[in-house]
């Protein structure tokens, strides 16, 4: 064999060994390193968000913000309260005003001093008086409760028939009458102690001061025990129906 070819395959053999190890090393893991695009090329990490599913965490975040903040419709307005839904605000004033609509007019009582009073004998039902009172006076008047009779010198006024108490004070306009029924005695006659009274006098109700005295009958009424009166009513037929 020649010194040439002995070189050669020496050096064959060296290149083969030189391959063998830069396979292993590669496949070790200490092969050589990619490093990377040139400088020129290099991107660096953007700090804004841009895929999709932040943006859509922004969007839902703002409009949760929104949605939590105070509506300006709702603030008071002026300060008299918040807007309603019609638009209106609330206001005292609204409140004063429906009180003043709803409190009722003052009603001043009846007395003598504003009333005509008379008494007249009925012939249904028998044995009754049928009080009335007429407002002279010019404005709206109550006549309260029952009257308080007493004819000729009787020492106490007799008892109201309970059952004719009405629902409401009887109010009298300008020129209207209130009424009132007296049952004088018994019709079957069961009452006793009678007697003849030519004179009258009542009270419009038990704390009024002055009396009225309408004239009765020149030959009296006749009047028992068993005698009573009415509260004082609207009309004339429910001031005779006891």
């Amino acid at each position: 064999m020649s010194a040439r070819t002995t070189r050669t395959r020496v050096l064959a053999a060296a290149a083969l060994a030189v391959a063998t190890l830069t396979l292993t090393a590669c496949n070790n893991g200490e092969g050589v390193r990619d490093e990377g695009a040139s400088a020129g090329a290099t991107s660096q990490p953007s700090s804004t968000p841009t895929s999709e599913s932040q943006k859509n965490k922004e969007t839902t975040t703002d409009a949760g913000q929104a949605a939590s903040s105070p509506d300006s419709t709702s603030k008071p307005k002026d300060g008299k309260g918040a807007q309603n839904s019609s638009g209106s605000t609330g206001s005292s004033d609204s409140s004063k005003s429906s009180d003043s609509q709803d409190t009722p007019p003052t009603r001043t009582p009846c007395t003598s001093a504003n009333t005509r009073a008379t008494a007249t004998v009925v012939s249904r039902p028998l044995n009754h008086l049928l009080l009335t009172v007429t407002n002279t006076g010019s404005k709206n008047c109550n006549v309260i409760g029952y009257p308080a009779v007493r004819f000729g010198e009787a020492q106490s006024v007799p008892p109201v028939m309970e059952e004719s108490k009405p629902q409401a004070v009887v109010t009298l306009a300008p020129g209207e009458s209130g009424y009132a029924g007296v049952r004088l005695s018994a019709a079957d006659g069961s009452g006793s102690n009678g007697y003849t009274a030519k004179s009258l006098s009542f009270y419009l109700n038990t704390d009024s001061g002055t009396a009225s005295k309408p004239s009765l009958p020149a030959k009296g009424v006749y009047v028992d025990d068993s005698i009573a009166v009415t509260y004082w009513q609207q009309t004339m037929a429910d001031a005779l129906t006891w």
